[in-house]
C-alpha cells in the first residue's frame, strides 16, 4: 500500500527521500510528494503518476534542508490527483498518512464548523487540520499528536513535521508498519527497510499506539498516555544491493529464476543432513513481545486435534497446498480459510486447535486480525512470514519463515515457492510427531526435497519453450486452470498470476469439478490449461481433459517427461522432471509463473507493478 520515507541529517535529503521512494515503488500507488524544510519553512512538491513526474518538478526547484518526509500513495478516500496526494500542509504542519481514518466524516464535519479549509477529499487531511488545531493550544508537536490520537479511529501509521519545530520529526501508528532506522546523528523513517538499507541496519520497531519523537540526537518512545518507553534497535542482515534485477529484464523474472536457491535455503535451515531428518527449532522461540509469554512447542503439536491455516491470496493458495499434505501425512483434520471471511463468520475453534496464519510480509491486515481473535479465543498460533521482526511474527506463539529473500515483484514467485517447501517440511514434522510416518519414510521425503532445486534448475533451463507457448494466449478470450490433488491449488494459483499479470480473465478449477458447471463454458475460444503429471489423479485427469478437448477446447498441458497421450491432445506440451507427488507441485509452480510472465511482457504490461494491485495489503 502507501510508502512513507523520512529523513533527518546532513545527507542530501531530497535524494534520501527519492531513493526511498524508488525502493518501495513496489507497493504500489499513484501519486507521490515530498516535503523539506527551507528558508523556514517546508516546501511541498506533488504529482500524480509515477515517480519520475515529481523527479521533473524537483529538477525545476530542488529543496535544499536537512529534514524532510516523503509518500507514494495508494487512493482510498479522493481519486489519485495531484490534490490528494501527500504530504498534505495545513498551517504549517505536514503528515503522510498511510492506512484509513474510519472515522473521518465525523471529524471533518467538526472541523467545518470551526472554520476549516480543506484542499483535498482525503481522510488523511483531518488528521493535519486536527494536529494543526491543537498546536494552537499546546505549541509541542508531540504533544499535540498525543492529544489528537485519542479522536482517530482506524488503521494508520503517521510521519508528522512543523514549521515552527523543524528539528524534530514524529511518527505514531496504529496497524500499518512503520519502521525507525537509527543512523549516525541522523534519522530515517520507512514503511519497509527496503526505504532505509542502503543508509543503516539498525531499526526500531514501532508497535500499535506507540509514538516517536526524533531529532539529530536520536530518538525517544512514547505510549499512548505519552509516557516515556524503552525501545531497542534490531540489526536487519538484508544487503539493499538484494533487490537489484541482477541483468534480469523484470524483478520478477529474477526472483523466479532465484527459486531453486530459495528453497535450497529453506532445506539448509530445516534440514539435518546427517540424519535425513526435519529439524524446526524456530517453532521454540519464545515471542518478541513481552506481554504473551506463551510458546508453541513440540509436545503442544503432537496434542493438536485440529489445525486451521488461514491467509489471503497467493498465500490462501499455498495453504490449500498444505491442507492435502499435512492431512495425508499426519492424520491431522485441517480447515483452510481466506482471512477477511474467517475474522467475520464467528468460526468456531475447538480445544486443542491450533491456528496457522500465512503472510509474507507478516503485515496482512486480515490475517493479523485472524492471529489476534485466535488468541483471544485461547488458541495457540503459528505464523509462517517472510519478514522476521513484522508484527504477526512477533505476536504469534510458534514461528516459521519463508527464508525467502526480498521479493520485490508486486505478484509473489519465489516467496510462494518457499511457502509450499516450508509446509512440506512442516507436514512431515508433524507426520513423524504423531508417528503416522515412520523413520524410513522421513528419510525418502527429505530425500525427495533435496532434489528439488536441482530439479527446478532444469524446468527454469526449458524457459525458451514456456515463452513460446505462451504465444497462443493472446487469441482466446478466456481461460481454465485444472488440476487435482496438490495440484490444484497450483492450478488456482497459475489462473491468479494471467489475471494479476496480464489482466487476462481466468479461472482456476479442481478437475473433477469441470461437470458440476466449467464444461459450459468450453468452446474453440476457450484455452485449458492442465497439470497433470503422472501421480495417482494421472487417468481422472486425463478423463476430464478429454471432455474438454471434445467441445473444442484448446488444450495447454503440463505432464511428466515424454507423455504421448498429453502431446496428442495439447496445441503445446510442457515437460517435467519424473519427482515424487509431494515435489511435483512445486515444480508445476514454474511453468504458470513464467507463463504469466511471458504473456504479460509480450502485451508491454507493468510486470512487477500491476495495475490497482499492492505488494502488502496493510488496511483492509
Amino acid at each position: 500500500m502507501c510508502g512513507i520515507v523520512g529523513y533527518l541529517g546532513d545527507k542530501n535529503t531530497v535524494d534520501v527521500l527519492v531513493s526511498g521512494l524508488k525502493r518501495l515503488e513496489y507497493r504500489g500507488y499513484d501519486s507521490s510528494g515530498i516535503a523539506v524544510f527551507e528558508n523556514k519553512e517546508f516546501t511541498v512538491l506533488k504529482a500524480q503518476g509515477k515517480l519520475v513526474h515529481l523527479e521533473d518538478k524537483i529538477k525545476k526547484h530542488k529543496p535544499i534542508g536537512k529534514i524532510g518526509i516523503a509518500h507514494t500513495r495508494w487512493a482510498t478516500h479522493g481519486v489519485p490527483s495531484e490534490k490528494n496526494a501527500h504530504p498534505h500542509k495545513v498551517d504549517g504542519v505536514c503528515l503522510v498518512h498511510n492506512g484509513i481514518i474510519e472515522n473521518y466524516s465525523e471529524l471533518k464535519q467538526e472541523l467545518l464548523r470551526d472554520g476549516a479549509k480543506f484542499l483535498s477529499d482525503t481522510d488523511s487531511e483531518v488528521v493535519a487540520h486536527l494536529i494543526a488545531r491543537e498546536l494552537k493550544k499546546t505549541p509541542h508537536l508531540r504533544q499535540a499528536i498525543h492529544k489528537v490520537l485519542t479522536r482517530i479511529e482506524g488503521a494508520y501509521a503517521i510521519l508528522a513535521v512543523w514549521d515552527q519545530q523543524p528539528g524534530t520529526m514524529v511518527a505514531f501508528k496504529n496497524g500499518p508498519p512503520l519502521i525507525i532506522g537509527v543512523g549516525q546523528k541522523e534519522m530515517f523513517v520507512g514503511s519497509d527497510v527496503q526505504a532505509m538499507l542502503q543508509y543503516t541496519k539498525s531499526m526500531v520497531y514501532l508497535e500499535d499506539q506507540e509514538v516517536a519523537e526524533m531529532s539529530s540526537e536520536g530518538a525517544q518512545f512514547y505510549n499512548l498516555q505519552g509516557d516515556p518507553i524503552q525501545k531497542s534497535a534490531t540489526h536487519i542482515e538484508w544487503s539493499s544491493s538484494q533487490a537489484d534485477k541482477m541483468g534480469f529484464k523484470h524483478y520478477m523474472l529474477k526472483e523466479i529464476f532465484e527459486q531453486p536457491k530459495a528453497v535450497a535455503s529453506v532445506l539448509e535451515q530445516y534440514i539435518d543432513h546427517q540424519n535425513l531428518s526435519v529439524k524446526f527449532s524456530d517453532i521454540d522461540v519464545a515471542p518478541m513481545k513481552s506481554n504473551d509469554t506463551k510458546t508453541l512447542s513440540v509436545d503442544d503439536l503432537k496434542k493438536m486435534e485440529r489445525i486451521f491455516i488461514i491467509a489471503c491470496g497467493t498465500s490462501y493458495y499455498a495453504s490449500m497446498y498444505a491442507e492435502y499434505l499435512i492431512e495425508r501425512l499426519a492424520g491431522v483434520p485441517v480447515e483452510v480459510d481466506v482471512a477477511s471471511e474467517f475474522r467475520y463468520r464467528e468460526p468456531v475453534i475447538p480445544k486443542n486447535s491450533l491456528v496457522m496464519v500465512i503472510s509474507q510480509s507478516g503485515e496482512t491486515a486480515d490475517t493479523l486480525a485472524v492471529l489476534r481473535m485466535a488468541k483471544e479465543k485461547g488458541a495457540m498460533t503459528l505464523s509462517l512470514t517472510n519478514t522476521k521482526g513484522s508484527t504477526i511474527d512477533r505476536e504469534s506463539h510458534g514461528h516459521l519463515y519463508m527464508h525467502a529473500g526480498v521479493e520485490v515483484g508486486v505478484a509473489s514467485t519465489k516467496a510462494f515457492i518457499s511457502t509450499l517447501t516450508v509446509v512440506n517440511l512442516f507436514a512431515i514434522l508433524l507426520g513423524r510427531l504423531r508417528e503416522t510416518i515412520s523413520t524410513t519414510d522421513e528419510k525418502n521425503y527429505v530425500q525427495n526435497l533435496l532434489a528439488l532445486p536441482s530439479q527446478m534448475e532444469a524446468v527454469l533451463s526449458y524457459d525458451k519453450f514456456f515463452a513460446k507457448a505462451s504465444g497462443v494466449f493472446k487469441a482466446y478470450r478466456g481461460f481454465l486452470y485444472l488440476g487435482r490433488g496438490i495440484n490444484y491449488p497450483i492450478a488456482m494459483e497459475g489462473a491468479l498470476k494471467l489475471k494479476e499479470l496480464a489482466y487476462m480473465h481466468a479461472e482456476g478449477y479442481a478437475a473433477g469439478e469441470m461437470k458440476h458447471g466449467p464444461l459450459a463454458l468450453i468452446d474453440s475460444s476457450i484455452l485449458v490449461l492442465v497439470i497433470c503429471p503422472k501421480d495417482s489423479h494421472y487417468e481422472k485427469t486425463l478423463s476430464n481433459l478429454q471432455e474438454a478437448k471434445a467441445r473444442g477446447g484448446v488444450i495447454v498441458s503440463i505432464g511428466t517427461g515424454e507423455d504421448k497421450n498429453l502431446k496428442e491432445m495439447s496445441k503445446e506440451y510442457l515437460s517435467l522432471p519424473k519427482s515424487d507427488w509431494m515435489a511435483s507441485g512445486i515444480l508445476s509452480v514454474i511453468p504458470v509463473q513464467l507463463l504469466a510472465y511471458h504473456v504479460a511482457n509480450v502485451m508491454g504490461y507493468d510486470v512487477d507493478q500491476p495495475r490497482n494491485l499492492a505488494k502488502s495489503v496493510t488496511v483492509e
